[in-house]
């Protein structure tokens, strides 16, 4: 399990203070649930980069202080109650509060422009496809889902015999936000929580509340463009602001007013880059005084295979102007359609309400299923197994390309599901080596082609890859990249 702790090492507080006071924060917050239990210290440590030893003074720190405590052959665990003069350490800066418009465009008709780009119909010619959206079959857990959703259907009759609610069904809402505590530092509750069909009906709910025709929406460039072309169907104008390493230039945001802004701060599509703490400060201050929305799109911060993740945005926020969007398509696998957003309490109702004449809610055998499936324990299994499985693939792909053509040039492989490939110079444009590799039996996807946006304000666009690689064995990988390189040499 990871916990959502920020580590400072320029800070005057040790590393231990730091730790011990975060973990007091969660606790204190309602973050890590009385009887939760915490990461090993050897966990912990690998996680944070840092000694054991350190972590181990942290934890004998909270034990003294009557937060935690150990159970001999099980773990550590948050006490029932904790110590009423505990001290509130207000480890992330207030932003200051001020007036936000909270009234909402309601949309009107318009014309769409293009799919999303995430499907792509069989191509028969094929055999290795790099392309970005997919999870790997061979680790879905096609015997424990199975038995779950057995177990579920045994009981079934009366719910399925009658509507549920449309946020989705309490008990899966309640594991969301429990499990959003520790792993995205959120004080959230199952009230904050709206079950949805995966990402693309997510946004469409914060479409259908914020954008209306002419209504200006910004959004990172380069981007998804499966978001834009959506704000674009009820009127929208995107305007797309660059990014760089550090995510969103917020120095190039616009000085008029903004209805909504649409980032992918953990892992941003398709560059790779994590927003800086400094960054994720600023936009939420620049937010709250054009009264902007944000809409936080957290796609696949499940997968961390450097560092530690930053606090979301929506952990953040003191006014209430982020909406978290968050889906298992990663975790679990994009067929499923299920996902969840985080609503801030002015937009609860309409949320809701919006929701239900959409759809009356999501299946509810699906939810139950996977209620189940999180209560139990099988999703903290299933990740931990995942992320092992994919930082596998991960560094196949980096020793793959130093193989075959030299120095890997990737950006976004610290965490994720994806990474860009810059090609070295002796490589064709991305264009030409997809054709290039297409005729070997191998897909690889320039920009243009993937499901990209606003490519064109990244620089050196045409010699990019988007690179997804968790679905591919080692030996796929392998496979790929030679057949490539004996493709290249061939054309040479």
């Amino acid at each position: 399990m990871h916990i959502a702790i920020h580590l400072d090492s320029n800070s005057k507080t040790s590393l231990q203070m730091q730790i011990y006071e975060q973990l007091v924060d969660h606790i204190r917050a309602g973050r890590l649930k009385s009887g939760g239990i915490l990461p090993s210290s050897r966990d912990l440590s690998k996680q944070l980069g840092v000694s054991r030893n350190t972590v181990t003074e942290a934890y004998e720190k909270l034990i003294a202080d009557g937060y935690i405590h150990t159970a001999p052959q099980r773990g550590t665990f948050v006490r029932g109650s904790v110590p009423e003069d505990a001290m509130s350490t207000g480890a992330r800066k207030i932003i200051e509060k001020s007036d936000m418009m909270s009234s909402i465009n309601l949309p009107l008709p318009y014309g769409a422009r293009g799919l999303p780009g995430l499907y792509a119909p069989p191509d028969v010619q094929i055999r290795t496809d790099f392309r970005f959206g997919r999870s790997d079959p061979h680790s879905f857990p096609d015997k424990t889902w199975r038995r779950l959703l057995l177990e579920c259907l045994g009981g079934a009759s009366e719910r399925i015999s009658q509507y549920n609610d449309p946020a989705g069904i309490l008990e899966l809402r309640d594991l969301i936000a429990n499990y959003l505590g520790p792993s995205r530092g959120m004080s959230v509750t199952a009230d904050n929580v709206v079950i949805v069909g995966g990402f693309q009906q997510g946004i469409n709910l914060a479409a259908h509340l914020m954008v209306g025709v002419n209504t200006p929406v910004v959004m990172e460039a380069p981007c998804y463009r499966g978001a834009a072309f959506l704000f674009e169907t009820y009127g929208g104008r995107v305007i797309p602001v660059p990014v760089d390493d550090n995510g969103i230039d917020v120095e190039r945001l616009p000085d008029h007013r903004v209805k909504l802004v649409y980032v992918t701060p953990s892992h941003q599509f398709p560059t790779g880059g994590t927003m800086s703490l400094e960054r994720r400060l600023a936009l939420l201050r620049w937010a709250a005084k054009t009264g902007a929305y944000i809409l936080e799109v957290d796609y696949d911060s499940d997968f961390r295979y450097e560092g530690t993740l930053l606090p979301s945005l929506q952990s953040l926020d003191r006014n209430g102007c982020v909406i978290y969007l968050n889906s298992f398509s990663r975790s679990i696998g994009p067929g499923l359609r299920l996902g969840y957003m985080i609503v801030p309490r002015d937009l609860l109702n309409v949320t809701r309400t919006l929701k239900a004449l959409i759809d009356n809610g999501s299946p509810w055998l699906e939810q139950a299923t996977l209620a189940q499936f999180m209560k139990n324990g099988s999703l903290t299994s299933h990740l931990k197994r995942l992320r092992n499985t994919y930082r596998d693939r991960r560094d196949e792909v980096r020793s793959s390309i130093e193989r075959h053509f030299g120095e890997a040039r990737l950006t976004g492989d610290a965490a994720g599901t994806h990474m860009l490939w810059s090609l070295p110079d002796p490589l064709p444009p991305a264009a030409e080596l997809q054709a290039i590799a297409r005729g070997v039996g191998v897909g690889v996807h320039g920009l243009r082609s993937a499901a990209v946006l606003h490519e064109g304000m990244l620089p050196d666009h045409e010699r990019k890859v988007l690179l997804g690689y968790v679905h591919l064995t080692p030996t796929q990988i392998d496979d790929g990249f030679t057949r490539i390189a004996g493709a290249l040499s061939g054309t040479r």
